[in-house]
């Protein structure tokens, strides 16, 4: 009996959600857990009662068990995975969904993923959208976007096509699981890793009357659905934000968080034209910056909110800091960083120049250190020294 105790306590601890430790293990078939506070980790062992267990890392997690198999020719049997949002009720700390997709601005992701050659699995990042600002319950439409698949398997519905998304080729499938609308994102050949906005597929699935701009977005996950198999399969890396009001106006810039490793791209577009660093329309005013890093074992990525707290626009901008030693840029996104070490300086993008006054501009970057972290301590817009957030 007492045995029978010990063993129930450790079920209900690794059943309960709360803050992950590096290798934490789950196998309750609904069993969560959080990732460097801000993400969920859920097992999600729906479609069979055969085992399956997930190690959860602080980046992520891997398929450590996957027992059983389904017909190819249905459902997957379970889509462990990571989020950003609310699913079943379950809603990952301090996100900013559900939101109304018209207020969104960008909505940058990355993704990272380890794949196997002995099951039958796809690798689905799965973003939902519904009428409602939902956060129980099925979704209305649900955007798939197939990274990998291995076996005969194939989407809901039938292709209906080819599209260009986030500057990518895929082929698109639409249609009904019987629950909810499906639209999915096929890419033709494998992607291990990516960066990209999931706002531009939200883009796409309206322009479809999948959905519209008065209908929400409430959760952003990524992961596998295994038909055979599947132990090895892992996210090595997961990060979402989603920023409200475009990141230029008011409303600011309002995060989900980020975790270790990958990167994002995309963005918000505000207009304004860049004009070579200075300042049209009026002189630099004053401005502050809010660096915000995620960091692993030698490697990192940050967000950077630019304010312009000035009384003028600023368009074109310039931010100047100095990496601290050892760290070095890899690639960036709504910005160029150059050089890729010591004194850098980040430049608008031509969709971003402008600043309006009490607005923002976020950009971001990933690299990689040696040593211990740090962060730049001082930041400059246009040569005039900022505070920092």
């Amino acid at each position: 009996m007492a045995a029978l105790a010990i063993l129930g306590l450790v079920a209900a601890l690794l059943t309960t959600a709360g803050s992950a430790q590096a290798d934490t293990q789950i196998c309750d078939q609904y069993g969560t857990t959080t990732v460097a506070g801000h993400y969920v980790v859920q097992n999600n062992r729906w479609g069979t009662s055969a085992t399956q267990c997930i190690n959860v890392t602080s980046s992520g997690f891997q398929l450590t068990q996957a027992d059983g198999s389904v017909a190819t020719n249905g459902a997957p049997k379970s889509y462990p995975s990571i989020y950003n949002g609310c699913h079943y009720a379950n809603c990952s700390p301090g996100t900013n969904l559900p939101a109304q997709i018209g207020s969104i601005g960008s909505a940058p992701s990355s993704i990272a993923y380890t794949y196997v050659s002995n099951a039958v699995y796809d690798a689905s990042y799965d973003i939902w959208l519904d009428p409602t600002a939902k956060k129980t319950g099925v979704n209305q439409t649900e955007i798939m976007i197939w990274f990998n698949r291995f076996g005969s398997i194939q989407p809901i519905g039938s292709s209906t096509g080819n599209a260009t998304v986030g500057g990518r080729t895929w082929d698109v499938w639409t249609g009904n699981n019987g629950s909810n609308n499906v639209i999915s994102f096929v890419a033709p050949s494998a992607l291990s890793s990516w960066s990209f906005d999931v706002k531009d597929f939200i883009n796409a699935t309206v322009s479809r009357g999948m959905a519209q701009n008065s209908w929400y977005l409430t959760s952003i996950q990524a992961g596998f659905e295994p038909w055979q198999n599947g132990a090895g399969l892992a996210v090595n890396s997961f990060s979402s934000t989603v920023n409200i009001g475009g990141g230029s106006t008011t409303g600011g810039t309002t995060t989900g968080g980020t975790t270790a490793g990958g990167t994002t791209t995309g963005g918000t577009t505000t207009g304004g034209s860049t004009t070579g660093g200075s300042t049209t329309g009026g002189t630099t005013g004053s401005c502050r910056i809010a660096y915000a890093p995620s960091s692993w074992p030698g490697g990192f990525t940050t967000n950077v909110t630019v304010t312009n707290t000035g009384s003028t626009a600023v368009n074109g901008w310039k931010v100047g800091f100095t990496l601290p030693s050892g760290q070095t840029v890899t690639n960036a996104w709504n910005a160029t960083v150059s050089p890729s070490s010591g004194a850098v300086t980040a430049t608008n993008t031509s969709s971003n120049g402008q600043i309006p006054a009490g607005g923002n501009q976020t950009f971001g970057f990933q690299g990689t250190y040696s040593g211990s972290f740090s962060s730049p301590t001082q930041f400059t817009l246009n040569g005039t020294a900022c505070t920092t957030a």
